[in-house]
């Protein structure tokens, strides 16, 4: 048991920036990765970052799809 918990202490740990984990977290959601860097990232990267930035970036697709629709029927395009 402790050494999940070692393993987790040393994970968030990570020296890797909150940006450069939006970064990695941007082009996951593209699904454009190459796999060096992918491994690279998952060894630096912090799991607190990339969850954080994960929500954040759902988040904000959603709010995007949502202005998008609202954007369409208010213009009537979809009335046509």
């Amino acid at each position: 048991m402790s050494d999940h918990r070692e393993d987790l202490r040393e994970a968030v740990a990570r020296p890797a920036s909150f940006g450069r984990t939006l970064r990695a977290v941007a082009w996951s959601f593209f699904g454009v990765r190459k796999g060096a860097e992918h491994e690279r990232d998952m060894a630096r990267l912090n799991p607190v970052h990339v969850i954080i930035a994960g929500v954040a970036g759902a988040a904000v697709f959603v709010l995007a799809l949502v202005l998008l629709v609202r954007w369409i029927i208010g213009s009537g395009v979809a009335a046509g």
